[in-house]
């Protein structure tokens, strides 16, 4: 089994270029591509789809043509009390009209009179319709309407869903990333620091400066190292978490290698791969959020049920009428004079229960566009705010450079002075730390800069195509 992992994962991230130090980049397409094939909360997402389908077939039921067959018979000391079979094929169709076709045969002693039919069977053809309640709504029409527009309801969900989990996943990339340059950076200030170590020992050794200032380059290498070792329990944790997100083939995790790294050059792909590059300001288009569509079938689907209340409050008026006939294979066989039919009609005094049930209806589809208001104001103002948080993070990323620079070159000049004899450790080591503070700050400010540009992704509900 852990061959076959390694080789799963050894193929998963062949994609990626490989380094001077033979280390394995994890590219954020390819890993956020992975993520949406493969991680069980992304397939879990593809079945509110076909729920949404399923629900759409059952509603559709609704108006399946039935078969009714009712054969009832009674026998008692050799005498034949009934013989009875009625059956009959429906036909339900829009706007409470239903189709009907019947065959009866009845025989027997005891048999009631308005029972009787001639020997051969008595065939009939006729149409049920409803004038008042269920006219022109009813709960077939009404399952079928709320039907089709959960199953756009749910295409919107599925976007929500996958994006959320490609930004959660984006999260995890984003601390790896960060672990990573921290770690670098602790690596390459304690080789700094042990060459520093090296050259002050020598020079203490040939009584050029004084041996008590070997202890202090000794403690900065420590210090380093300290920092470094922190660093690496940092990025094993951050490449656990990571891990979670990896899974390839039939639901298999993959645990991420330890030559495994980031892409360190992630702002020249990441607006590409979140699709939310050439995305400017005044291009959002609040109406094509998923959310808001979401929100807003579910508003249409209310209306519908609203629809179907306001119709029970209608009295209960059924007609029916059935040509009868003995030879149905003749056409002119059905006579007008020849029928048997009906009407129901029914309603309760006070309605209480349907004014109700209305009240309810209406107090959801309230609840429910109070609900579409509210996030329609919430998605633009986050937006916004991220617009205008990513253009801060723009500006705060080339202070931190200029300052980083800065650092860069007094360091230089100081170890410079060192090296003359007018300078000393401790100014060194001064400096150097008010440079390290200087790169993980700007480690940090360009991880805020990913955040902002995943925010933004999420907030706009994008399900890439492209991965």
């Amino acid at each position: 089994m852990k061959k076959f992992v390694f080789h799963l994962i050894l193929g998963f991230l062949s994609f990626g270029s490989i380094s001077a130090q033979d280390t394995l980049v994890l590219k954020f397409d390819e890993y956020l591509g992975y993520v949406k094939k493969f991680h069980p909360i992304a397939k879990q997402a593809q079945l509110t789809l076909g729920i949404g389908q399923a629900n759409l077939m059952k509603a559709r039921g609704g108006f399946d043509p039935k078969v009714e067959i009712d054969y009832d018979r009674k026998e008692f000391k050799g005498t034949e009390y009934y013989d009875r079979l009625n059956a009959t094929f429906k036909i339900p169709t829009w706007y409470g009209i239903e189709l009907k076709g019947n065959f009866q045969q009845n025989e027997g002693d005891f048999l009631n009179p308005v029972e009787t039919v001639p020997s051969e069977g008595l065939y009939s053809a006729g149409v049920s319709v409803s004038l008042g309640r269920d006219s022109w709504i009813n709960g077939r029409m009404a399952t079928l309407k709320q039907a089709k527009l959960f199953r756009e309801r749910t295409k919107a969900d599925f976007d929500q869903l996958v994006n959320q989990i490609l930004f959660d996943a984006s999260l995890a990339y984003f601390d790896w990333l960060r672990a990573y340059k921290e770690t670098e950076v602790y690596s390459n200030f304690l080789e700094n620091a042990k060459v520093r170590f090296r050259g002050t020992k020598q020079r203490a050794e040939t009584g050029d400066i004084a041996a008590i200032d070997t202890v202090e380059a000794k403690i900065a290498v420590q210090n380093r190292a300290l920092s470094l070792e922190q660093a690496k329990v940092q990025l094993r944790n951050k490449s656990l978490e990571l891990s979670n997100y990896l899974w390839v083939g039939d639901n298999i995790p993959v645990e991420l290698r330890a030559d495994v790294v980031p892409d360190i050059d992630l702002e020249g792909t990441i607006d590409t791969t979140l699709e939310i590059l050439g995305k400017p300001l005044d291009s959002f288009g609040i109406e094509d959020h998923p959310k808001i569509k979401s929100l807003g079938y579910k508003i249409d689907g209310l209306r519908v049920e609203k629809k179907l209340k306001e119709n029970r409050l209608l009295p209960r008026i059924d007609l029916e009428y059935n040509f009868l006939t003995e030879t149905p294979e003749l056409l002119n066989s059905f006579a007008a004079e020849q029928y048997k039919g009906g009407f129901v009609f029914q309603v309760p005094l006070f309605l209480r229960k349907e004014r109700g049930d209305l009240k309810l209806a209406k107090f959801k589809l309230r609840d429910a566009q109070f609900e579409f208001d509210n996030a329609e104001i919430e998605i633009k103002n986050k937006v916004l705010a991220i617009y205008y948080e990513l253009n801060s993070f723009q500006v705060q990323n080339a202070l931190i450079d200029d300052i980083v620079a800065d650092y860069e070159t007094l360091l230089a000049a100081e170890e410079r002075k060192f090296s003359f004899g007018e300078s000393s450790l401790f100014l060194i080591n001064s400096r150097e730390s008010k440079l390290i503070d200087a790169r993980l700050k700007q480690v940090e400010v360009e991880n805020k800069y990913y955040l902002s540009k995943a925010k933004l992704f999420q907030s706009l509900s994008i399900n890439p195509k492209n991965l």
